[in-house]
């Protein structure tokens, strides 16, 4: 898993979502990591990179489709593999 020749770059806009357009399957069979100001987090649904922002899980709110509302962050984002 180290090799690096058989990683896909990362895309500029990333999401986990499976329904999002910005969804990537060979990227998610890696470990990916998301430094967002100079801090690693864990709980990063969605980011983009060029215009600085992610998307993470709100703790308690609901859409009513059932899913977690995302609460959009804006900082410096950086995306590498673990």
């Amino acid at each position: 898993m180290t090799d690096t020749q058989s990683r896909p770059p990362l895309p500029d806009r990333l999401s986990g979502n499976p329904r999002s357009p910005h969804h990537v399957e060979e990227i998610f069979q890696h470990e990916i990591g998301i430094l967002f100001n100079k801090k690693e987090r864990n709980d990063v649904e969605e980011y983009c990179i060029s215009e600085g922002w992610i998307k993470v899980a709100s703790p308690k709110a609901l859409d009513r489709r059932g899913q977690p509302l995302l609460i959009t962050l804006k900082g410096t984002v950086e995306a590498f593999y673990r």
